[in-house]
């Protein structure tokens, strides 16, 4: 009969989402030989490693990716039993949210603020990249849940709608197109743009309207909004930005925000859950929050 601790799980599961023993020891409050022995405990007691041991560093193999969700799921469940036995009821634990660069950057008191406010006691962390990064990381169990920009389709992924968002075209307010009063789509014939990086949601969009436009030249590919709108702020080029990102700047009249009805540059913001992925009672108080 299997004797696993709530411990030995807990030195699995950090290790494998910080990637080193160290860091889970020091994250458990464990001397790194007392995270070791706990660990290798848990393999001889299931019969398997569950990490590739390769040059010294410790790497999840498949059966550990097999048995990750699960191992996370009964810490959940053991947290969630400690708290309904004591006295104060109170949600505690974390919550490790990713999102893409316009929710992290420009949208997250809409996205946690009611949450937060609700349960103090809980621990948010919060990792901020571009789409392709937030998904993989769900894939991996490394976040409960992500919110993104991009259309998002792989099957082990839920996908909720959450707001509506959307880009416009920005120039400095030199640019010549920021003079004509009425734009067409030859009018950006040989325009030079700055992009984001290729996986970005942002990127995609762009590629997308400026595919109904005459060729451009790509001037610069830059991984953060901020420094794109400076970029355009600079003269640097023309960009596609997030509107929620450019309205101060506009208004203040640092850039122009370019008036073009014929390219389609919305989009919707998306919350994604890993369906295999055990949804505890944090999870679902932040969703109900949205």
């Amino acid at each position: 009969m299997l004797n696993i601790s709530a411990r030995q799980l807990a030195v699995f599961v950090h290790t494998a989402l910080l990637g080193s023993l160290r860091a889970a020891a020091a994250h458990v409050h464990l001397t790194q030989p007392a995270a070791s022995m706990a660990l290798a405990e848990l393999e001889r007691q299931l019969g398997t490693p569950l990490f590739d041991r390769i040059r010294g560093r410790l790497r999840l193999n498949a059966r550990g990716r097999e048995l990750l969700p699960r191992a996370q799921e009964l810490l959940e469940r053991h947290a969630e039993l400690a708290r309904l036995g004591a006295d104060d009821a109170a949600l505690t634990g974390e919550l490790r949210l990713g999102t893409s660069n316009t929710v992290g950057n420009y949208r997250v008191g809409e996205l946690l603020g009611a949450f937060v406010h609700a349960h103090p006691q809980v621990s948010v962390r919060l990792r901020v990249s571009n789409t392709a990064t937030i998904v993989a990381a769900l894939l991996d169990h490394a976040l409960d849940l992500g919110c993104v920009e991009g259309p998002v389709t792989h099957p082990a992924l839920e996908v909720r709608s959450w707001r509506d968002d959307a880009l416009v075209v920005c120039a400095p307010p030199a640019h010549p197109l920021a003079a004509r009063k009425r734009l067409k789509p030859a009018h950006f014939a040989g325009a030079r743009w700055v992009l984001r990086e290729p996986g970005s949601a942002t990127r995609s969009l762009s590629e997308r309207a400026l595919a109904a436009l005459p060729p451009g030249e790509t001037v610069l590919e830059l991984d953060q909004t901020e420094a794109i709108k400076q970029a355009v702020i600079a003269g640097l080029g023309i960009a596609c930005l997030p509107a929620v990102a450019v309205a101060a700047d506009a208004a203040a009249g640092r850039l122009c925000v370019l008036k073009t009805p014929f390219l389609d540059l919305h989009r919707k913001l998306s919350v994604l859950l890993h369906r295999r992925a055990y949804r505890g009672a944090v999870l679902e108080a932040f969703l109900a929050t949205l």
